[in-house]
């Protein structure tokens, strides 16, 4: 294993509305890590975190920090942050962490060791290992939403995964420069872990701890908005990534929607060699072309998708 001070390690902290806890984040991570290149992405931030972390920031450079600056993105939301910060920033290893003062500093080495001796791509912070984050976190909703995609995902892709939510994580070059951020919020962790599991990189989960927000820090979350795109994700995890389970499955459905209509039309034409339910009649034929289209369209997509991970596995190679 390389000695870590002589690595290029960025440490990222997507930061909005944040003044109450930015220094202290970033102090705490400075003291475990002072070789290690800080950058605050202030993500439009309508209190003083842009000064706050600048300041710092410029005190620290005078003593110790080699690099580090500021980084604004207007457009709102997390996954916006993050693109701005994987576009510019140049590493060998990155590490993500909120600036809430959540996830504790002194576990950054967790994060660090599987990557530094290569055997991870990503790295993610367990925040369930021993209860921590049901002991602190209080939102029974969110904490359902994140339970019931888990066990999507990992259904899904035949893994076990205990937290693909958790905003604390390392990253290996490779992985931040082949992974395209098409998402603007907080579902940025779970697209993350998605995409992972979809181009193999190798993830591995380390217990940490997990802390709430001090006093006077307000969390950004919205339970009912935050539910709207818990469903959207599983939606999409089904769409992108599962094309032919998506659009077969519906595929499904409409075939037998038109075989129930179209009965009573089939037994009537049997027994009378008429049809009378001419609309009823257009509506199952209608239902059945549907079907079919459906099907193409699945067989299609599932064939790009192979395509699109066989181009990733060559390009890679």
């Amino acid at each position: 294993m390389e000695s870590i001070s002589r690595i290029n390690i960025a440490i990222i902290l997507p930061a909005y509305n944040e003044e109450k806890t930015i220094e202290k984040t970033i102090l705490s991570f400075h003291k475990e890590l002072p070789s290690a290149a800080i950058y605050v992405i202030n993500n439009n931030s309508a209190d003083k975190t842009h000064q706050i972390a600048s300041n710092i920031l410029s005190e620290l450079k005078k003593k110790t920090l080699e690099k580090g600056i500021v980084i604004n993105e207007s457009m709102q939301g997390k996954g916006n942050a993050l693109r701005r910060a994987f576009l510019e920033i140049d590493a060998d290893i990155y590490v993500l962490a909120d600036a809430d003062l959540t996830y504790p500093a002194p576990e950054i080495f967790k994060l660090l060791n599987p990557i530094l001796n290569n055997e991870a791509d990503m790295v993610v912070g367990n925040r369930h290992a021993n209860d921590h984050y049901l002991a602190q976190n209080k939102r029974h909703f969110h904490n359902f939403g994140n339970a019931m995609v888990k066990s999507l995902v990992n259904y899904l892709f035949k893994t076990n995964l205990k937290d693909i939510m958790s905003g604390y994580r390392a990253f290996t070059r490779k992985f931040v420069k082949n992974y395209p951020i098409l998402v603007d919020g907080f579902e940025i962790e779970t697209d993350m872990t998605l995409h992972a599991l979809d181009k193999r990189f190798r993830i591995i989960e380390v217990p940490i701890s997990y802390k709430n927000r001090p006093s006077g820090s307000e969390s950004k979350l919205n339970t009912f908005m935050d539910g709207i795109k818990v469903i959207r994700i599983i939606f999409n995890i089904f769409r992108h990534f599962h094309p032919m389970i998506f659009f077969g499955s519906l595929a499904i459905l409409f075939s037998f929607l038109g075989l129930v209509f179209g009965f009573t039309v089939v037994d009537e034409f049997i027994n009378t060699g008429y049809i009378k339910h001419i609309p009823l009649a257009i509506l199952a034929a209608a239902l059945e072309l549907f079907a079919i289209i459906l099907f193409a369209v699945a067989l299609i997509l599932d064939s790009i998708n192979y395509q699109a991970r066989f181009n990733f596995e060559h390009k890679s190679n």
